[in-house]
């Protein structure tokens, strides 16, 4: 019933696997009122065919349409009315339907996400509507110089591989989506074996099993003899591609990602990548932020980043200039690179970076709605969860060595560059 003892679960966490393999993990958490539930489905735009590009996104769209027992409408005021949040997103690993309530109203928020999972109408009327939607939304991101430039480097850094497709798909890729892919997709794709449901705030794990074993079991969808799929972990990243790439857009700032491969999401060394990221451009004190912006005034926006999937990551660094300062702003980002892997950090910045970690854990953790994500999150991408005080321990075992040794290896790998704005 059970990936792992119980014993081997953080306090206040319990898991259980219902039949047909949907898993429902959850936390209580002493002193709140409320309730975060999230239904996550292991199917995102990387497991897309590609004809089929943007059908997870499409889908996402289409759950919240309406049920035998529920419409569009229904479905939205069952949450307004009790002033509860509710939202959905799509990711290139997972899709994920989620909700933050009342803890009174937690029974509601467990029927309605079981019923838009296992029920939705899906009608062609409504995939219609949600196209002209779509499009609106994916011109909406071409408008945007940050979302333009990072999905450039996207489809450089993973060409050939799904991981190079927008999430949303293409206008093109909408265009062309039927009703009868669009459908297909969800009966195959929405199975109870590749979902996880995880609740966290005031709870009880035996009554959310019941709710859930109730709401779920619509249409005999809980009747298969399944086993859950199991977390997406890979022994080794794959490799990126290396080059240059660039593209023409009436922007009135040059965007550019300049990045190399990284990390997967299990990588024992993530604690370490978090802290060198903290220090090297995660905040005001960080070397690219003052380097770039204050000592030099070469952009208003700069920033490292790390993106880890089961299979691949990608570290890198992320600004916008005017197009007078570009070539200073990526000649600078660049020596620091260089720089930090020739001489690593010192002390006092791994210390900052260390605290920059240890806060964005603790903060984000005394929130439901971020301990529901991380249950959800470690079921699909991690062999275990690991406690709250044990990822403060990993966080503090880092040592300025292993953060020289990290930068090291990673920024002396070849680099991919996507640059966006006028007369790029």
């Amino acid at each position: 019933m059970t990936r792992f003892a119980q014993s081997l679960l953080p306090d206040g966490v319990r898991r259980t696997v219902l039949k047909g393999g949907l898993r429902i993990v959850t936390e209580h958490m002493p002193g709140v009122r409320s309730a975060a539930v999230g239904v996550f489905v292991q199917v995102g735009s990387r497991d897309e065919a590609a004809q089929l590009g943007g059908a997870s996104h499409f889908l996402e769209h289409l759950l919240f349409k309406g049920t035998p027992t529920r419409s569009a409408m229904d479905i939205s005021a069952a949450f307004d009315e009790v002033g509860g949040e509710f939202n959905a997103y799509t990711a290139r690993e997972y899709t994920c339907y989620h909700a933050r309530v009342l803890d009174d109203d937690l029974p509601m928020a467990l029927d309605v996400l079981g019923d838009m999972v296992t029920s939705s109408l899906v009608t062609g009327e409504d995939v219609e509507a949600e196209r002209e939607v779509i499009l609106d939304e994916i011109a909406m991101h071409d408008d945007d110089p940050d979302d333009v430039v990072h999905n450039l480097f996207a489809a450089t850094a993973w060409a050939g591989t799904p991981l190079a497709r927008p999430i949303a798909g293409t206008a093109e890729s909408i265009r062309a989506l039927t009703r009868t892919q669009v459908i297909g997709y969800y009966k195959r794709r929405y199975r109870p074996e590749v979902m996880t449901l995880a609740v966290a705030g005031n709870v009880d794990h035996a009554d959310v099993v019941r709710r859930v074993r109730r709401a779920f079991g619509r249409n005999g969808f809980l009747d298969g003899d399944a086993r859950p799929v199991g977390p997406r972990v890979a022994e080794r990243p794959r490799a990126v591609h290396a080059g240059e790439v660039s593209t023409t857009r009436p922007f009135e700032q040059v965007n550019v990602v300049l990045g190399m491969q990284g990390l997967t999401r299990s990588d024992p060394r993530r604690y370490t990548l978090n802290i060198l990221n903290a220090a090297l451009g995660g905040g005001s004190s960080s070397r690219l932020f003052q380097e770039v912006r204050e000592r030099r005034g070469l952009a208003y926006s700069v920033y490292s980043f790390g993106l880890g999937y089961s299979d691949a990551g990608m570290v890198g660094v992320a600004a916008g200039s005017l197009p007078s300062k570009a070539p200073d702003l990526l000649r600078v980002v660049k020596e620091e690179l260089a720089r930090v892997a020739d001489s690593g950090l010192d002390e006092e910045e791994v210390a900052r970076g260390k605290g920059q970690a240890r806060g964005g854990v603790v903060l984000s953790l005394e929130d439901s709605g971020s301990r529901m994500t991380r249950l959800g999150e470690a079921e699909l991408f991690q062999r275990r969860l690991l406690s709250v005080d044990e990822v403060l321990g990993r966080i503090e075992a880092v040592t300025v060595g292993d953060v020289h040794t990290l930068a090291r290896e990673l920024f002396t790998r070849p680099q991919t560059l996507a640059t966006v704005g006028p007369g790029a």
